[in-house]
């Protein structure tokens, strides 16, 4: 509860008005919360780019250097203390403050671990602001060009006439076979894997 308050507190701490902005599409989970209280906060503040841009660097930095992502997401390092750092940081490097805000909140909270998945979902965000549609597509091998081209066309079925689809693919060997497909709010599973759970639930209940 404690923490469904603070997120609510994200948005009126960084803006003047109380009233939450509803994002363009849901974003669901922890990650989503935090992302969908940062859009509020960023659209009143008129800071919706500039935190996208501010997100990203740090992001691309975090994977680049891999002793800072270390030291942020340290559970040993104090919370208080990591908060205070970042936010300092963010605006030596003069970015928005809903940004520091939410890098402080994060550290306070603990959750500094599940920043990817905050900006991931801010992205989703983000790119429906835009109108596009952010489609991820999970293979157990790369997918062919013909592969590819018949998925897209399939794909694009889901969207409206002012939409445009935004596809991005990564390999999972462990799903075996078959695809794994979210677009927008909608999540499509088809892998081997998930069929062969299902199956072994099955027998495991009738034995």
């Amino acid at each position: 509860m404690a923490a469904v308050n603070k997120l609510s507190m994200l948005s009126r701490a960084m803006s003047t008005g109380a009233q939450m902005v509803k994002p363009p599409v849901q974003v669901f989970g922890l990650e989503g919360r935090y992302a969908t209280a940062l859009y509020s906060a960023a659209t009143k503040l008129k800071q919706l780019d500039q935190v996208e841009k501010d997100l990203l660097a740090f992001q691309a930095t975090l994977k680049q250097d891999k002793k800072l992502r270390e030291s942020v997401v340290s559970p040993i390092v104090n919370k208080k203390v990591m908060g205070v750092a970042l936010k300092e940081s963010a605006e030596k490097l003069r970015w928005s403050a809903a940004t520091g805000n939410l890098l402080a909140l994060l550290a306070d909270n603990g959750r500094l671990s599940q920043l990817d998945g905050v900006i991931n979902a801010f992205n989703i965000i983000m790119a429906a602001h835009r109108g596009e549609v952010v489609c991820e597509v999970v293979s157990a091998k790369p997918l062919d060009a013909s592969q590819s081209k018949q998925l897209e066309g399939a794909l694009k079925s889901f969207l409206k006439s002012n939409q445009s689809l935004k596809i991005t693919s990564r390999v999972d060997p462990s799903i075996i076979g078959g695809l794994i497909v979210s677009i927008g709010d909608k999540y499509v599973d088809m892998s081997i894997a998930s069929k062969v759970k299902m199956y072994t639930d099955v027998i495991s209940s009738a034995a």
